[in-house]
């Protein structure tokens, strides 16, 4: 399923405009955005919704503000919660200035998120 390509564009450009550095991966019905080679921040694809969702690597110290913003609500895949992301309805980032906020505050988490064990090559 193909995603919100003017998304993925001011996705960029606010990473480029911050100065970091990243890498985009096709995963989970979208593309996530890679910083550090740790998940950050991404696009999904909600089949039971038909739209695009932000997906945010915040942290859960961060999420419990995050919560009261319009838009945001816990992501959950299997009926639990993952802790420290959120998904983002369109109407919590379609202004410049939302979307800015989310990308922050997923960039300001990143240097403390754990990188996913990698999988040893055989």
């Amino acid at each position: 399923m193909a995603w919100d390509q003017y998304l993925e564009d001011r996705i960029r450009q606010a990473f480029k405009e911050k100065g970091v550095s990243f890498e985009a991966k096709k995963m989970f019905n979208g593309l996530c955005f890679m910083v550090d080679d740790k998940m950050c921040c991404g696009i999904h694809f909600d089949k039971k919704k038909n739209t695009d969702l932000l997906m945010a690597r915040i942290g859960e110290e961060a999420s419990e503000e995050a919560m009261k913003r319009e838009g945001c609500y816990p992501m959950d895949y299997t009926d639990r919660p993952m802790k420290g992301y959120v998904f983002v309805t369109p109407n919590g980032f379609d202004l410049d200035e939302d979307l800015a906020y989310w990308i922050k505050l997923c960039i300001d988490f990143n240097p403390l998120a754990k990188a996913s064990k990698r999988k040893k090559k055989v």
